[in-house]
């Protein structure tokens, strides 16, 4: 990960450590200001001079996301919460918040032709509601089609930046299965290129809170509902597995934690953050959701991916009000509330148990693996957090 650095005395820069996993005591020199190279790719952030420096990089993304670091060091500041998510809000005014790293389909899954896009990435959660803090999008395109996802396929035109992707010289037609550059290829394109973007960027309180996550091992449900406990407790795991593409050098799916689904922007402890959200859910009567969009009956390379069509039901059937209206059953190890029906959703695939289509003892010890990932990655946040939150985690026997 690239550096960032404020000015501020290396004895408060230390503790900010688990919110920022790449900074550490031995990367910063005696006079404390500095910070010495760890990669070919730099940025740094001085917060006091209000300066920010970009190195060695062809990814233009840095520049949204260097912004984005200040603004979750400012806005808790000023008792308003900054996240990393896409909003949008339906025709009655119900808004959705939703939360996943790259890969999960958090820009795919907001942008929805039946509900106005307050925005895909950035935001904030104040007393008066939320508020985008970019006024654009900043889109994946490999394997973008019209059929697939005709919002934001539409929405490069004139006007739009294309990243990495390749075309033809005489034609100048974008070949968006092209991965030779790079398989993180993007556009970046002004809010209002969406037909039904919300302008300005603004909209109440969030009715739903969904946690989207990429599943490779298979095991974690397409849906579960999460108590307040729970949703602080995901909420700081930040679980998903890496895909091909989504970083460079990433060629196999790996299991991967970011704290409140953007650790590398953080800047307070992660518990800090995940405290406001769980207040302000308590306070507006939010609901929260866990949903798995990666792998269904068996783990990457033997099960399939789930499909879109059923995620995007899902999603309906939350904002309608019908999933919350089903019937739950829990889902042992990791403790979820899972629906035994949905909506356009075949009933043997909510449940990863009677999905999977291998050996019963494996599915046992996939589980277990998962779980004990969980675990081991929630000990850097233990000491900061509640007994409630520690008991809303996985529990082996």
């Amino acid at each position: 990960m690239p550096n960032m650095l404020s000015r501020r005395p290396i004895e408060e820069l230390a503790t900010l450590a688990p919110g920022l996993h790449h900074l550490n005591a031995g990367q910063f020199p005696a006079n404390r200001y500095t910070t010495s190279m760890t990669s070919s790719t730099s940025v740094s952030i001085n917060f006091k001079r209000r300066e920010m420096v970009i190195l060695g990089t062809q990814y233009a993304g840095e520049m949204k996301k260097g912004v984005f670091t200040i603004m979750h060091y400012l806005m808790p500041k000023a008792g308003i919460l900054s996240l990393h998510s896409s909003a949008n809000e339906g025709p009655d005014g119900d808004v959705s918040l939703f939360f996943g790293l790259s890969g999960t389909g958090k820009t795919t899954l907001s942008a929805d032709p039946h509900r106005f896009l307050i925005g895909d990435d950035e935001h904030c959660w104040s007393d008066n509601g939320i508020f985008n803090i970019e006024g654009g999008c900043y889109a994946k395109c490999i394997d973008l089609s019209a059929d697939k996802e005709p919002e934001i396929f539409n929405a490069i035109r004139f006007g739009s930046v294309l990243e990495n992707v390749v075309f033809h010289p005489q034609s100048r037609l974008v070949d968006y299965t092209d991965k030779s550059l790079t398989e993180n290829t993007r556009c970046a394109y002004p809010i209002e290129y969406i037909p039904n973007a919300k302008v300005p960027c603004v909209g109440g309180h969030p009715k739903n809170i969904i946690l989207l996550t990429c599943d490779a091992f298979g095991v974690l449900p397409p849906v579960a509902k999460l108590t307040q406990h729970q949703s602080m407790y995901h909420f700081i795991s930040g679980y998903t597995a890496k895909i091909a593409g989504t970083e460079d050098g990433v060629t196999e799916p790996q299991a991967t934690f970011s704290a409140c689904f953007g650790q590398p922007f953080l800047v307070w402890h992660p518990t800090k953050y995940a405290n406001m959200l769980a207040e302000k859910m308590a306070e507006h009567e939010a609901n929260a959701w866990l949903i798995n969009t990666g792998w269904n009956g068996g783990k990457y390379g033997v099960g399939k991916r789930i499909a879109l069509k059923y995620s995007r039901a899902i999603i309906d059937a939350i904002h309608s009000g019908e999933l919350a209206q089903q019937e739950y059953e829990e889902y042992p190890v990791f403790g979820l509330h899972i629906p035994k029906a949905c909506p356009g959703v075949p009933e043997n695939v909510l449940n990863p148990k009677t999905a999977w289509l291998g050996d019963a003892d494996e599915f046992e010890a996939t589980v277990a693996k998962l779980a004990n990932l969980f675990i081991e990655n929630f000990k850097l946040y233990e000491d900061h957090a509640s007994p409630e939150v520690l008991a809303a985690g996985p529990v082996l026997e």
